[in-house]
């Protein structure tokens, strides 16, 4: 994809008014000149989420970022910070955070990634790679005519983060990542398996690599994946028994396998998970699951990468239960991970927390974050 300047925050009013008028029309089919990607942009509940940006301080904007158009909450004034959610989410992950960074003088951006929400879904599989997210994000700092910012990301927004620190190290000022720490660039190819071997053990990112197969098992009930996954993922809230236990990739698919909740976690209201679902009812989970399928591809790309540190200043925050860590202790995780940074200045566990930590515990995640910044001493 063509990495040219990227226009400013104010697009052409043709542009957008064609793209307004084809919206009440349905989907909109659009082929760029410039890279000749094949995109899809759906239109969205705007007024539902201008509502509820409005109700956590933010303003929704659009940007033209990397070739593609991407939907912005918007918060505060000051030094920038970009908030990269992971799967399957979109700014709304960030509610919490939004008001609290403003308040402390800085100005938040919470994008819904490329394939989410109301920002621009590409038809192919590589269009989701490593190079086009972090161009994506860099792209956004220029789009808000900004020359620097600070990158957040949290489950698949934290490999974004570390990489858009590494690949723009003069444009990130500083990194933090949450739930998935960084340990450097493997070694070894990723070997991507396209078909899950039906005796082997199930496993969820193995599952995801055929397309067609697991978008279609979520869109046919984006209700149950949110709430079983968003509850799974949440120590201590009650579910019912899985209704799936064979191990057996052949035994079926992940819903069944994921317990239904008995109730929701309390970081999670029943209007929390209807805009959640009101969401991916319109975009589908397509667009997610294919940065799962560009493991092989993103290490490809990145060979350049191979034993560079970041460089910036960085923050590593997770819930002490978040199960993407496997229970390792905070000493176990900044051993593997300080030797990929220069100025790791903090590997923190949050008690009795889980893996959507910002949603879960968001007052220490907010005073965690602003302490960060303010130790920058970020020019205001």
């Amino acid at each position: 994809m063509n990495k040219a300047n990227i226009p400013p925050r104010a697009a052409a009013i043709g542009v957008f008014g064609l793209i307004a008028a084809l919206a009440f029309a349905g989907m909109q089919l659009q082929r760029n000149s410039s890279n000749d990607v094949e995109q899809v942009t759906v239109p969205t509940n705007t007024d539902r989420t201008e509502e509820l940006a409005a109700n956590f301080g933010g303003e929704v904007t659009y940007v033209d970022s990397n070739g593609i158009r991407l939907r912005l909450v918007e918060a505060g004034v000051g030094p920038l910070v970009i908030l990269v959610h992971g799967w399957p989410e979109s700014w709304y992950s960030w509610r919490h955070q939004l008001q609290a960074l403003a308040d402390a003088g800085y100005h938040a951006v919470a994008p819904d990634m490329r394939g989410y929400g109301g920002s621009t879904i590409p038809e192919n599989i590589e269009d989701y790679n490593i190079m086009e997210l972090t161009a994506d994000v860099a792209g956004i700092v220029s789009a808000l005519g900004e020359n620097s910012a600070v990158v957040v990301g949290h489950d698949w927004g934290a490999p974004i983060a570390w990489q858009s620190a590494l690949l723009y190290p003069d444009l990130f000022r500083a990194v933090v990542g949450l739930s998935v720490i960084y340990e450097g660039r493997s070694e070894t190819r990723p070997v991507r398996t396209l078909r899950q071997d039906p005796d082997d053990d199930f496993f969820y990112t193995r599952y995801f690599q055929q397309p067609g197969v697991a978008e279609a098992e979520f869109d046919a009930d984006p209700r149950a994946l949110i709430a079983r996954l968003y509850t799974s993922r949440s120590p201590g809230t009650p579910t019912k028994p899985p209704e799936i236990t064979d191990p057996r990739a052949g035994a079926g698919g992940w819903l069944k396998r994921l317990g239904e909740p008995i109730r929701l976690p309390h970081w999670l209201s029943e209007e929390d998970l209807d805009y959640y679902l009101s969401e991916f009812k319109n975009v589908g989970f397509r667009g997610g699951i294919n940065y799962y399928r560009n493991g092989t591809l993103n290490w490809e790309l990145t060979t350049q990468l191979a034993g560079a540190r970041i460089i910036q200043p960085a923050l590593f925050i997770a819930g002490e239960l978040d199960i993407v860590n496997r229970g390792a202790t905070r000493d176990q995780l900044e051993a593997r991970a300080r030797p990929q940074f220069d100025d790791l200045r903090g590997v923190i566990l949050q008690a009795g927390v889980g893996h959507r930590n910002q949603q879960q515990a968001p007052e220490d995640t907010n005073r965690l974050l602003i302490e960060f910044l303010d130790s920058l001493e970020l020019v205001r």
